[in-house]
């Protein structure tokens, strides 16, 4: 049996997805599905910010002191201890998980005959191409094609793009504004809306708040990267402040909803499907408890 490290929630994600949580020896501080399987997992990160700060605030936090640089730390001494066989780590994106040059330095430092391997997909089909990657390396590839074939069938049975559907903006992050990126419009597109801004597999980048309300969404969804759903829902007067936010259709017609971006749209990883299907009941009129309209939550 493997002993694997796993450094990106996503990559937690699917090694549950795959069955082999007794494989993890480690994990991240934000791993966090599922919850009851990894309780017992040591913990080998942390990161330099603190949590109770506004998205502001971690904005000018990781461009100012951590500019360059990732804003968690690996815990070298519990990583050696552990003696993994596989890390599973990234190097997409500097500011959401530890790099794969940090953790390749690591391992060189502490001596170990540990294979690193990055996982870096932009788009839906790579997260599935990465989940059968992850099992050929851990020996599940059966299962890692089950799974697939289960989420394309999910995938299949939503509506999928159609020429009267309505705008979708997706707010990754509140400020600065910055729309979602790389699966996220796929995800829009396969629950039956347009998404607005940007495309498939596109990086997210700030946005000025007047273009986007030039678009005039339909719908809009907050998820951003690493906040819950209550969480989001304490910082939507920062939205709320936007020239002209009463004026947006989707604030006219009651269509803002919040969702918890972590679980279902932040991380490339199966649960994506989730996400598109949470979409999809919004944009159906029949949204599940992982959708909360904000004039409902603001009233709660």
């Amino acid at each position: 049996m493997l002993r694997i490290v796993s450094l990106l929630p996503a990559a937690t994600d699917i090694v549950a997805s795959l069955g082999a949580t007794d494989q993890l020896v480690g994990r991240t501080h934000e791993c966090d599905w599922p919850l009851g399987d990894l309780a017992a997992v040591p913990v080998v990160t942390k990161t330099t910010l603190d949590e109770h700060l506004s998205s502001r605030e971690i904005s000018d936090s990781v461009s100012g002191a951590h500019r360059g640089s990732s804003i968690y730390q690996l815990d070298h001494d519990v990583l050696s201890a552990l003696a993994p066989d596989l890390i599973l780590t990234q190097d997409l994106c500097d500011v959401c998980a530890v790099s794969y040059r940090t953790v390749n330095d690591a391992v060189r430092v502490m001596d170990l005959d540990t294979r690193v391997v990055s996982l870096q997909p932009g788009t839906i089909g790579e997260i599935l191409t990465t989940i059968r990657t992850v099992g050929d390396l851990i020996g599940a590839p059966d299962t890692a094609d089950r799974v697939c074939a289960d989420a394309e069938r999910r995938l299949a049975e939503l509506p999928g793009p159609r020429d009267d559907a309505p705008g979708v903006f997706f707010v990754e992050w509140l400020d600065p504004l910055m729309p979602g990126g790389h699966w996220v419009p796929e995800q829009i597109a396969a629950a039956g809306g347009r998404p607005l801004v940007l495309g498939a597999g596109e990086h997210s980048v700030p946005q000025r708040w007047e273009d986007v309300r030039r678009l005039a969404p339909d719908v809009m969804v907050f998820g951003p990267c690493g906040f819950s759903p209550d969480r989001t829902i304490a910082e939507l007067d920062v939205a709320r402040q936007w020239p002209g936010w009463a004026d947006v259709p989707a604030v006219r017609n009651d269509e803002v909803w919040v969702v918890d971006g972590p679980a279902y749209f932040n991380r490339p990883g199966p649960r994506v499907v989730d996400g598109a299907e949470i979409l999809a009941a919004v944009l159906a009129g029949r949204p599940t408890s992982d959708a909360r309209r904000v004039s409902e939550a603001a009233a709660g």
